[in-house]
């Protein structure tokens, strides 16, 4: 043991023990690893609603790695990538997440990849100062239950967590609605002792929802919890004005009033819908309408609460952006959502807004909406569903001839929709006019030299909201013909957030609307400022209507019994919202269409639409997935040429030059602090130049003198 310490003490074991050292470390970070990620945006840590995904994860999720060996740059860099990420995935999961990568010089490996529908990718490779082009691998397959996905032709790094993310999300939620859960979800029929006055058999009732609470339970590995209530007195108001339940109010031919309530509602952790059935007349009175596919409705607000994909509701009878039109309508607007919503088209003329659905949108209107349909949409609100609204100003209206444009400016008539009903009330209102602004999209013509088009707004950082998860990390976003989104008169308890607003150099033009650059004249300096151009609006609403507007079929009626003649009025109107909601207002519907949203959806315009939509569906978390790495979006604030000029040389020369220099000082200064040491503690250093050698001169001829005397 003594030989042992003596040897530890020794510098001779200094070596043997750094060996053992760094096997150590290396057999520890094999298990456990900690690292930091700097970048502005976290492109290289997971997000929180990816470790959510993989640590609820219920069944083994398997991912299968198709990559090419020995890819040329930048390529090489996405391999990589895909391994860290991979590895932050296993790390934050609950040990049913596995990934294996294959080598795909393997023929079998490449017949495995390519029954999972993985195809190969063309890219450029430089070698031996040639460019040419090679065929690689380059995919992944994700494997959960009886659901594969496959994610192929990976060039690039750009939102690869958000796709790995949301296919994962839509596995799981496809397999079962209720993985990951966090609880249970709680169903409550709410149904009045006296509903029995109208004929109705409460305990008949309650049997029919069991049977179907059973089926759909059963189907959601039992995590549902049912609960029978017959509600009374105050607790009526609070279920109607809470939920949206139907109320009603009755009273016999002998005077006797009655209060009652109806209703099936679904509650998870923070929301919660009810299930569209309701008292409603019959041929021999009055039943309970719903109950004939009481089952598949359970299923779809069911859905509608917990799951990652969700319905969204599409306004149609108004002259709306048209779904089907790819040219100029809002196919790509769908196109975009696809990966995560269904849209399904709403004709509130005719039609009741579906119960699973949690947002409305209502893009481009042209005519004006009947009070009965603003009062579904105002009740809609009221009920904690939420509003995306791209309203146009004007409508632009040609003569007709052949003249030339520059010649023959179409004209703009005020769209008149009746939504401003709505607005106003929830706190938000749209200008009549166009925002110019000075700072917009410029482009150059042929004879014509560049020209500013003043009516396509330019934003960048400095005009989006870098605070809030829909417009953080953009920038170079366009909007085309918009008015301006007044929120001064926001009403108390309703948080009104500018998510995009015009520069400091941009006015308001209500008439004479012209979108000719060459006969735009730009006011006064002093009469311009910025204006709001995308708002969110989020908490709780107050109704828009003082009392029922009455809709079709829904009128008071009564029915003779027996002995009674039974007068009946639904009390279904909700005054103010109990369940806070969220309504985003734009002042154009040009952002949905063809003209600004790709094909790929990956310009800054459409993630800006698209983070809109996912926030309202509480999908915030993947606003700033979607962002993760997109260079592009970091663009440079300069305007004209010799500006943009300027930054090029200085980003090219003066840059280097700068770095060289503090180069040649860090190097001078160490020289002279090395100098100053051996100057301090050996003089006698041959290193230090003439002066130490002439200074060792003299002390050896002087030393010579001492000993000849």
């Amino acid at each position: 043991m003594k030989n042992v310490i003596k040897w530890l003490k020794n510098p001779a074991s200094d070596f043997a023990l750094f060996v053992i050292v760094l096997i150590l470390a290396n057999l520890v970070s094999a298990k456990a690893f900690l690292r930091f990620d700097l970048t502005q945006n976290k492109t290289y840590s997971l997000s929180a609603v990816s470790r959510q995904t993989v640590r609820t994860l219920e069944e083994p999720l398997s991912v299968k790695v198709f990559f090419s060996s020995n890819l040329p740059s930048p390529y090489n860099t996405v391999e990589q990538y895909v391994r860290d990420l991979l590895v932050e995935y296993k790390g934050a999961a609950n040990g049913k997440f596995s990934y294996e990568f294959y080598d795909m010089d393997n023929a079998e490996n490449q017949e495995m990849a390519q029954k999972y529908n993985v195809r190969q990718v063309q890219i450029q490779e430089v070698k031996d100062n040639e460019v040419g082009f090679k065929q690689a691998w380059m995919g992944v397959v994700l494997l959960y239950a009886d659901r594969i996905e496959t994610i192929d032709q990976i060039t690039t790094s750009d939102a690869l967590e958000y796709k790995l993310t949301t296919k994962m999300a839509n596995m799981v939620a496809t397999t079962n609605a209720l993985s990951g859960l966090q609880g249970k979800i709680k169903m409550t029929l709410y149904a009045s002792d006296n509903l029995s006055v109208l004929g109705i058999d409460t305990a008949a009732l309650e049997k029919i929802v069991r049977e179907s609470y059973g089926t759909v339970n059963a189907r959601n590995m039992n995590r549902i919890d049912f609960e029978s209530v017959k509600p009374t007195g105050d607790e009526i108001d609070y279920l109607i004005n809470t939920y949206g339940v139907q109320g009603l109010s009755f009273s016999t031919r002998s005077g006797e009033k009655y209060r009652g309530v109806l209703g099936l509602v679904l509650e998870g952790a923070d929301s919660a819908k009810a299930v569209p059935i309701g008292v409603q007349r019959s041929l021999f009175g009055y039943d309970v309408a719903g109950l004939d596919d009481l089952e598949q409705s359970i299923q779809d607000t069911l859905k509608s609460l917990v799951s990652k994909i969700q319905e969204i509701g599409y306004v149609t009878g108004h002259g709306e952006a048209d779904l089907n039109d790819s040219q100029a309508g809002a196919a790509l607007f769908e196109t975009l959502l696809s990966d995560m919503y269904s849209v399904t088209e709403v004709d509130l003329s005719k039609d009741a807004i579906p119960a699973g659905i949690k947002t409305l949108v209502i893009n481009g209107p042209k005519a004006e909406f009947s009070e009965a349909e603003l009062y579904k949409i105002d009740q809609f609100v009221m009920k904690g569903g939420n509003l995306a609204l791209f309203i146009d100003p004007f409508l632009e209206v040609q003569d007709g001839t052949q003249q030339s444009y520059f010649y023959n400016q179409p004209a703009y008539e005020p769209i008149e929709t009746g939504l401003s009903t709505l607005l106003d009330k929830y706190g938000a209102k749209i200008e009549k006019g166009y925002v110019y602004d000075k700072k917009c999209y410029s482009t150059v013509q042929q004879g014509m030299g560049k020209l500013d088009l003043n009516w396509v707004p330019m934003l960048q950082r400095g005009e989006l909201n870098q605070k809030n998860p829909i417009s953080a990390n953009l920038g170079f976003v366009l909007f085309v013909q918009t008015g301006a989104v007044d929120i001064s008169n926001a009403a108390d308890g309703v948080k009104a957030t500018v998510l995009a607003h015009s520069s400091e150099q941009s006015w308001l033009k209500s008439d004479g609307i012209i979108l000719n650059p060459n006969m735009i004249a730009a006011p006064k300096a002093e009469e311009m400022k910025p204006y709001n151009l995308a708002v969110m609006l989020e908490g709780s609403f107050e109704s828009a209507f003082d009392a029922p507007v009455a809709q079709s079929g829904t009128e008071d009626e009564q029915t003779e019994g027996a002995e009674n003649t039974i007068a009946l009025t639904s009390e279904t109107h909700i005054k103010k919202s109990a369940q806070k909601g969220k309504i985003f207002v734009a002042a154009t519907s040009t952002i949905t269409s063809p003209q600004l949203i790709d094909e790929a959806g990956t310009q800054p315009i459409a993630i800006f639409v698209r983070n809109v939509i996912d926030s309202l569906n509480g999908n915030a978390d993947l606003c700033s997935m979607r962002t993760k790495g997109l260079s592009s979006l970091n663009t440079l604030n300069a305007r004209n040429g010799a500006a943009v000029a300027l930054a090029k040389l200085f980003n090219q020369y003066v840059l280097v030059i700068i770095l060289a220099l503090l180069g040649l000082i860090a190097w001078s200064k160490r020289s002279a602090h090395k100098k100053a040491i051996r100057a301090r503690f050996d003089p006698n250093d041959s290193r230090e130049g003439d002066t130490s050698r002439e200074s060792n001169a003299q002390k050896a001829s002087a030393q010579g003198a001492q000993e000849g005397k």
